[in-house]
């Protein structure tokens, strides 16, 4: 079958693009839907903005009281939510192709499981501060990373091995933050309970910052990979002889693909389903077969920041934490998944 769409190529035929017509319809509608949300986020709530004060505000010329409520606390909080979105899809999308099962996401894999005790272990043990915390889940996504890369390889790294070293691991790191937790004081259990639910609350521009550096770098490295992860999904052998370094490939998106759960993980907590779901979804949205990384990261936006704005204003004033609302909307996306597999037999 003929590659859909169109090639741009520059004027020396050096540099070329394919790009597809279906895949740009339906990040367009994203964008749309994403714009929605984003506008709902910042007018709504507890005190009420018009979009007029908004558009004000950003550009420096609103009210004291309009500036605090847009730009202190609304405006971090979703630019957030946006970024650990697209970072845990992305990281879903790599390590799905990696491994050619729908079921290779960091949740599953380990990957939050082992940032999640990094930051557990900072609360509970070192008693850190926020930013403390935040670093013990980088450093405890990336050293789990490297161990369930060792555990699992044997002449190259095989996407079932990896999958269940990484399920393994996974089971371990949790038993090991409820052990944790059950020793700790009642202060530091509920702190440590509530990061472990995964949050947007009180996220201000100490974490967009480090964060958005984060995004910036990695996804754009993700998307350098994106033809040789195609090329991986029709299996080592076949990739081997198109002249792509399997193993080196390999390695490197599984930096990427950790980093970017960590990353995102330390800024919010263990967000779920999201890393899960949305590369599917979006596969199926743009009939891509390949990975479809920027339809992928739009779509990861969008999930965290919609669950979000539900979390916030369905049961307000109480505003419930984003990682109940994906635990919700994933378990319904398990359920149609496998009612549709089940007609399928």
């Amino acid at each position: 079958m003929a590659p859909r769409g169109w090639v741009l190529r520059d004027r020396a035929d050096r540099l070329s693009l394919r790009v597809d017509g279906r895949s740009v319809a339906v990040c367009g509608a994203l964008l749309a839907v994403l714009a929605a949300v984003c506008v709902a986020t910042m007018i709504t709530g507890e005190y009420a903005v018009s979009p007029r004060e908004v558009f004000d505000s950003l550009r420096g010329q609103g009210s004291a009281g309009t500036d605090f409520v847009v730009v202190t606390l609304r405006l971090p909080r979703l630019l957030t939510g946006l970024m650990v979105g697209a970072a845990l899809a992305v990281s879903g999308a790599i390590f799905q192709t990696m491994t050619a099962n729908p079921l290779g996401s960091p949740d599953i894999i380990g990957f939050t499981a082992g940032s999640a005790t990094g930051a557990v272990v900072v609360i509970l043990v070192l008693h850190g501060t926020v930013y403390e915390t935040s670093l013990g889940a980088v450093a405890g996504g990336v050293v789990t990373a490297v161990a369930i890369y060792l555990l699992s390889f044997r002449r190259g790294v095989a996407g079932p091995r990896l999958i269940l070293v990484g399920i393994g691991a996974a089971a371990m790191l949790t038993a090991l933050n409820s052990y944790l937790i059950t020793r700790a004081t009642l202060g530091d259990a509920i702190t440590a309970q509530t990061w472990l639910l995964g949050s947007l609350n009180r996220r201000g521009w100490d974490e967009v910052r480090p964060l958005a550096v984060a995004v910036a770098v990695l996804l754009p490295a993700a998307a350098c990979y994106g033809r040789r992860m195609s090329m991986l999904t029709m299996g080592g052998d076949t990739a081997k002889a198109l002249g792509v370094p399997v193993e080196r490939s390999r390695l490197a998106l599984l930096a990427v693909g950790a980093a970017l759960a960590s990353c995102a993980t330390a800024a919010a907590g263990p967000i779920g389903f999201v890393a899960l779901a949305a590369p599917q979804l979006a596969r199926h949205l743009a009939r891509s077969p390949g990975a479809a990384l920027l339809p992928t990261a739009l779509l990861g936006a969008l999930l965290v920041a919609s669950s979000d704005l539900a979390a916030q204003r369905a049961f307000a004033p109480t505003q419930l934490p984003v990682g109940v609302a994906t635990n919700a909307v994933g378990g319904i996306y398990l359920v149609w998944l496998l009612s549709r597999q089940r007609r399928g037999l």
